[in-house]
């Protein structure tokens, strides 16, 4: 079992006043109407142009984290990813669009979270009144970069904006030497435009977990425990959840889980420890998050922070404040996730009728059959 020093575990708690924004990512950086975007980079480099971005962790955990925040009006143009893109609204009110000329759209509100399919044309703008706020997820440690969107590419050369072979920006306003032929990445040919997949507002509404159909219920082993029943309400692939009746709506591989995780004032998660890297993006209130076997090592982690535990680490989580505490759960892999609880969680989970059946999910102990308390 790992142990971490207060020092490397201050070093993975990223805070929301630790963020730091780009605002040249991206080729279309000097449109109207774009050029107020933010992009920042959390957990990984993402799939910035830019060498000016500041990457506050990049450790690799299996996928990126990032953010874009963007005042009113203010649009990021279409685009294509090549792995996983996933959007959790922060804040704000914000107009997604899909297809090759961004036909489709959807309105997403604080708490949706939309996973968008690769090799299609996506693009969002801030439809709220003030400034808003996106996390993402980006699949993989190496994204690949995007395409932008022919016209985007047409229209940046108007101010001197190009993308290299190697994703890179040159902005020739800044000094930079005008690109030769075969330097760039040129505008994707119609054809190819034309060939890739559509998709529906039916089907990407299937990619949508919205705020209000979040499924909450007891998530661990140590629910009937005291001051214990963290509840979990999957949102993509396998997670951690030991809840049978949990089902994520999302389920192609995305290359890692994610889960909304709700604590109650006072409420805690009992010691556990997990193979894979986790990441928290607390969403709402304040969570105590302690590490190691003897759970000396403690930090707050605030609304809008992010925070990296690191794979087989003891870790405890207790709701802080008189709030309940929204936390969403990243966890890399698309297998599913085995929770590790301790021989005494376990006894006293027991005490209560209550054990892992063989699949690793909690049922009635006194119905199980051949049961044997941690075999």
């Amino acid at each position: 079992m790992q142990t971490i020093t207060q020092d490397q575990a201050n070093s993975r708690h990223i805070r929301r006043d630790q963020y730091v924004s780009c605002n040249v990512a991206f080729i279309d950086c000097k449109k109207p109407g774009s050029h107020l975007k933010e992009n920042y980079s959390i957990i990984g480099p993402g799939v910035t142009s830019s060498s000016d971005q500041v990457i506050n962790l990049p450790e690799p955990h299996g996928f990126n984290i990032g953010a874009a925040a963007m005042p009113h009006g203010i649009t990021n143009n279409l685009h294509i990813h090549f792995t996983a893109e996933v959007f959790i609204v922060q804040k704000g009110t914000w107009t997604f669009r899909w297809g090759s000329e961004g036909e489709h759209t959807f309105t997403g509100n604080e708490g949706d979270i939309l996973s968008v399919p690769t090799w299609i044309f996506r693009g969002f703008t801030n439809a709220g009144p003030d400034d808003g706020w996106l996390f993402t997820i980006l699949g993989g440690d190496k994204t690949g970069g995007v395409i932008f969107h022919p016209e985007i590419i047409h229209e940046a050369a108007n101010y001197g904006l190009y993308i290299s072979k190697h994703n890179t920006l040159i902005d020739t306003s800044r000094g930079d030497a005008v690109p030769q032929d075969g330097e760039t990445t040129p505008p994707m040919p119609n054809d190819a435009v034309a060939e890739l997949k559509p998709v529906s507002p039916a089907e990407m509404m299937q990619r949508l977990v919205a705020a209000h159909d979040r499924d909450f219920r007891p998530g661990f082993i140590d629910a009937s425990l005291p001051n214990c029943g963290a509840e979990l309400a999957p949102v993509i692939g396998a997670g951690i959840t030991q809840n049978r009746d949990h089902t994520a709506k999302i389920t192609n591989p995305h290359g890692f889980s994610a889960e909304w995780m709700r604590l109650q004032p006072g409420q805690k998660v009992s010691p556990f420890s997990l193979d894979e890297k986790m990441v928290l993006i607390v969403h709402k209130g304040k969570l105590a998050v302690r590490l190691n076997n003897s759970l000396n090592v403690e930090c707050t982690v605030n609304a809008w922070d992010t925070y990296s535990v690191p794979g087989d680490t003891i870790r405890t989580f207790e709701a802080l404040g008189d709030g309940p505490v929204e936390v969403l759960i990243i966890v890399s892999g698309d297998h599913r996730k085995v929770p590790h609880f301790s021989r005494e969680t376990l006894e006293a989970a027991a005490q209560n009728d209550r054990a892992l059946d063989a699949g690793g999910f909690v049922a009635r102990a006194s119905i199980l059959p051949s049961y044997k308390l941690g075999a």
